[in-house]
Order: structure tokens, then sequence, then C-alpha cells
């Protein structure tokens, strides 16, 4: 394509042409998830096969790396559309029989995946639950197009919403479009994306500033991440679309380090746009100047507050100051800045190519458009996976994961991350939406969603979720500093044994103190697991201090291992083996264990030949 000779429309009819020679695309997933699975030593085998020049059937055959196709459980993945056939856990010792399985038409059997319910094999992956019961939007390029030839993204309508934008509307029509269509931030705060680019574009001054908010800290979250790796010119456009309706002509991504694939790709993908006279200076010779560049993170979990976020690219330590001003009015260098995150300007092209109405028609009265979330824990199907904004629990869990692992029976789901709450059996049927969630002390948050079963401790749940925060505190405000510490010191001494039930008033009373004199939006949100939990999970913290008992049998220092007397045949294997010398008793007599000197390592569970000794 030339540069600055063609229109969009005019590229995308060369593009889809080009995308058309390519014959059969054998779409294989180079997501992270996948890549961990071999899926690039699946790609090189397919091309050293020579299945990029073999004619098959008079038609050529095409290998197609892509981004995320979403179903990590299954990963590696593979799709041929043409074939409609979709390949789970696929390795590189499958390639020849499933290049044959092109030739035939015959698919490789063994490949397609099984539904776990009806035991029989599905081709295609919109006859798959996991993927049948989405509603894919923002993802919908994912595991799709090559995210690194920028051919795949034009052929499919990328940048031809920014262009109409620049070449046919004002700044004015673009914001309210956007804020007709209801889009809110996707980054957990749910601010109206609309109303933030008005009060950017309203504030005066001659160098305005984007920045994507890429750093996505949660542990478990990987939904910023796909979008990054999978569908960049997508980002891409929203942004430049955004510096166009707020007056901007510079921008920055920021994303952690720990992205490579996604820094890799976008970096890329911006260059491929510059190439082609869709960033840089005089987009597509209408006078507008947009810019961008990649800030790298260095993995600090308050970065992804947005004014920790721009004393990190201004090189200061990424720290919050306090609000106001807004980053609207003094953001970025001291400048007016617009910051949204990767989901929310990911959404903004195909809200002005579809119109405001489509995006809106999608969701609940407050909370428009769909949402994506990282489905992890125990439940069958983990990945990525896009829904409607008020899709309930349930239907996350139970159809599109599968249920819960091993027939467990499902226990709770911690939402949002560590900024977010617990949700229980009695919330199965609640919308997932903002309002919903933040009336049942959770919130969306980014979108990390870790299912748990019956085996495992709330408390130390909380735990470990205080202990990231903790850990993550910049530690400039004195709530957020001193009142994690306190709180995980507490919750570790429950988990222990060691707490009273006036720590359990202390605890509710920090986490309290902390989610109203925090500094930034992370300080206040870090008591949320503890608080949810507490509210619906408090006989369960009773059970840990008064009866120095764990119900699920986690807490290691409350377990207790015994020697039953009648199954004890006093071989003394379990003597002689314990690291701890705990266990007394002579030969043919049963032994027992001197409860003050176990370490409860296990290893006499281990080498119990008659099972007579048990967990308690």
């Amino acid at each position: 394509m030339q540069s600055n000779e063609l229109t969009i429309k005019a590229r995308q009819i060369e593009a889809a042409e080009n995308v058309k020679k390519q014959g059969t695309r054998v779409l294989v997933c180079a997501g992270t998830g996948c890549v961990a699975n071999g899926s690039l030593e699946i790609i090189k085998r397919l091309k050293e096969a020579g299945v990029d020049v073999q004619t098959i059937q008079s038609q050529k055959m095409t290998v197609v790396p892509t981004g995320c196709h979403g179903f990590c459980e299954q990963g590696a993945l593979m799709i041929i559309p043409d074939l409609h056939i979709t390949y789970v856990k696929v390795k590189k010792e499958d390639v020849d029989d499933i290049i044959e399985s092109i030739k035939t038409g015959v698919p490789v059997e063994r490949l397609l995946y099984t539904d776990p319910k009806t035991h029989e094999k599905i081709k295609k992956n919109d006859d798959i639950a996991f993927y049948a019961k989405q509603h894919r939007t923002s993802l919908s390029n994912c595991g799709h197009i090559n995210p690194e030839d920028i051919n795949d993204a034009v052929a499919i309508r990328a940048y031809e919403a920014l262009e109409n934008c620049i070449r046919n509307m004002t700044q004015d029509e673009v914001i309210k479009t956007v804020l007709d269509s209801g889009l809110r931030g996707r980054g957990g705060a749910g601010f109206p994306t609309g109303r933030k680019w008005m009060f950017t574009k309203m504030a005066q001054s001659d160098k305005k500033y984007v920045v994507c908010n890429g750093d996505e800290g949660d542990p478990g979250a990987f939904m910023d991440r796909s979008v990054m790796e999978g569908d960049p010119h997508r980002l891409l456009e929203g942004m430049a679309i955004a510096g166009y309706a707020v007056g901007a002509d510079e921008a920055y991504i920021y994303v952690r380090a720990e992205y490579p694939m996604a820094i890799k790709r976008l970096r890329i993908a911006i260059k491929q746009a510059e190439e082609h006279n869709l960033l840089g200076k005089n987009i597509l010779g209408t006078g507008f100047n947009f810019t961008i560049h990649i800030k790298e993170g260095a993995g600090a979990f308050v970065c992804g507050e947005e004014t920790a976020l721009l004393a990190s690219i201004e090189g200061e330590r990424g720290m919050p100051r306090s609000k106001p001003p807004f980053p609207a009015n003094k953001g970025l260098f001291g400048q007016p800045t617009l910051i949204n995150n990767v989901e929310t300007l990911a959404n903004v092209p195909l809200i002005l190519l579809n119109g405001s109405e489509w995006f809106s028609s999608m969701g609940t009265e407050k909370s428009k458009g769909t949402k994506t979330f990282a489905l992890t824990g125990e439940v069958n199907n983990t990945g990525l996976i896009e829904v409607p904004m008020g899709t309930t629990l349930r239907e996350v869990i139970f159809d599109i994961g599968g249920g819960i692992r091993n027939g467990k029976k499902f226990k709770a789901a911690q939402i949002g991350g560590p900024s977010g709450g617990c949700l229980t059996e009695e919330h199965l049927d609640l919308p997932l939406d903002y309002e919903s969630l933040t009336k049942a002390g959770a919130m969306v948050g980014s979108g990390g969603l870790v299912v748990m079963n019956e085996d495992t401790c709330i408390v130390e749940v909380a735990r470990f979720f205080m202990n990231f925060t903790q850990n993550e505190s910049c530690g400039k405000c004195v709530p957020c500093r001193e009142g994690t510490k306190n709180m995980l010191r507490i919750l570790t001494n429950i988990t222990r044994g060691k707490a009273t039930m006036e720590d359990l008033d202390i605890l509710k009373e920090l986490a309290e103190n902390v989610k109203t004199g925090a500094l930034c939006g992370l300080g206040k949100t870090a008591p949320n697991p503890v608080l949810s939990t507490l509210k619906y999970f408090y006989d369960e913290y009773v059970a840990h201090i008064r009866d120095k008992k764990c119900p699920a049998g986690v807490c290691t220092a409350l377990k207790k291992i015994v020697i039953e007397k009648d199954l004890c045949k006093g071989c003394t294997k379990c003597a002689r083996n314990c690291p701890a010398g705990a266990i007394s008793g002579t030969v043919k007599q049963p032994h027992e264990i001197d409860q003050t000197k176990c370490i409860k390592c296990g290893v006499c569970l281990k080498n119990c030949p008659f099972k007579a000794i048990k967990e308690v």
C-alpha cells in the first residue's frame, strides 16, 4: 500500500485481496499462554513443512500467528476457518497429521475439543460452550488476525473510524458519540469515558497528552495484555481518535516490562502505522498530528493508579498525589492529560464505526457494553472471556467456565483483584455490572475473576491479597503504609492460630480506617478482600480463632497429625523418618506424636504402610 495516496477504503480492498491470496489460513495462537505451550514450535514446524508455499486442492495454505484465542485451558490452539475446525492442545508432533487433514478435509479426531458434559467431539468455535456464551467485541479480532501485519487489521476496517473522525466529524461530535454510548472506564473505577474526554478537551493549553494505562498489575489478570498482543492496531486507533477529540498530539502507552511480547508487537504496529501515514505527522493529509511512545514500567502495582503512572513516565518514583488537580487539567509534565486503560480505548473505534446506539444496546441501564474477564481458578474452562455487562456470575462460572473442577462445590469468587471483593453462592445470580458489584462489597475492577471451591480457605485468600497489597504499597500515606502492614500481621496470626477475637474487631476497624483514609484509589480499595470476607465468611474467621481449626484444612499451623493406635503396628518407620524427632514408641507397640515438636511436614503420612496416621 502507498502510504499517502490511498484512502482507507481503497487500502481495505487492497489488504483484503492480499489476505485472500493467502488461501486457507491456519490460525495458530501465539499469545503468551499458547507460546508457553509450544505454539512457536508448531508454527516453525508448519513452515518447515512448506505450508506457506504448498498448494492443496489448487489453493494455497498459509500459517498465521495470531494473538490470544482466549481458551487458555486448551492451549496450544489452532483454528482453520475455511474448514470450520478448531484444534485444542496441539503439539508440534501433530503437524503432519494436521496438514494431511487439510488435504483430505477429514479432521484429526483426537485434537477436537471434547465437551465435558456430552463427551462429544466439537469442530467449530461457535459450538464450544466457552465461546458460544460470549459476546466478543473488543476481543473480536484477537485470535483471528496476525498482530504483526497491518494488512490483516486494515482488511477488517482498522483505522476507518479514525479517518471518518478526522475528515468528517468535529471534536465535540466525537466526544458526544462516546458519551452517548455509555462507555465507562474499564480500568476499575467505571468513570464515564465521554465525560473524561470532555473535561480534557475543555482544559486550556497548547499542549495535551493521551496516556494509555496498560500496567495491569492484578494477580491473574491478562485482559489488557491480550489486546496489546493480539490486536495492537485497534488500541492505537482508539488512542488516535481520543487524541483528535481532546486536542492532543502526543501519547504514551504505559506497559509493564513483564509484557515483552506486548511491547514488541506494539512497537511493530506503531512503526507500520507511521509508515502508512496512519500515525505521526499530517495523518492521511488532514493536518492532524499524533505520535505514540511506549513507556516500560518496572512492575509496581501502584503505578496502575493514574497519578503514580504519570510520575513514572516523568522519571520520578511512582507515587500517587492528591487530587485535585485532576490529570484532565494538570497531568503529564503539568499539561492536560487524558488517561484511559487498554480495554476502554479498544472499544472506541467500534463505537465510532457502529454508532453509540449499537454499544448502548448491550449491557444494563447504567453499565453499557461488554466486559472482558480473566477467568481463572477452580473452573473447568479457564481463559479470557468477554460478556455483556449484567451477565450473571452463574452464567460465567457454570456456562462459560464449565463448572467447578472435579465435581467440587463452588465456594466463592474473588472479583476485581486485590482491590476487589469476595462473592459467594448467594451472589451467583448477581449481574456483573458496576452498581450491583459495588453494592455487594466488590467491584468490576480491571476484570480479574478467581473462582474458589470448597477446599479453599477464605482467611488465607484474604491474607494472600493483603500480602500482595502490603508489598506493593508505595508507603506515601500512613493509612496504607501502616494499615496494610497491621492487617497482614493480624491475618497471618489468624491463620497460625495465634489471634484473639479482639484482633478480629481491630482488623475490621483497621480495614475501615484504611478505606476512608488512604491517599489513592489503590489504598482505599486494599481492605476490600478483608471486609467482604469478614461479611460473608465471619464463621470461618471465628473457627480459626476460637476452635484453632481451618475448616478447609489449608492452614498448616492449624493442622494436627495423629496416630490411630488401633491401626498402628509399631513398625517404627514413622519415627525413623521424622525429621523433627516428634514420634516416639517401641517396636510392635502403638506410637504417638508430640504435637509440640511436630512440624507438620507430612513425611509420616506418606511413609506409614498401615494408613494409621491421619491429618485432623
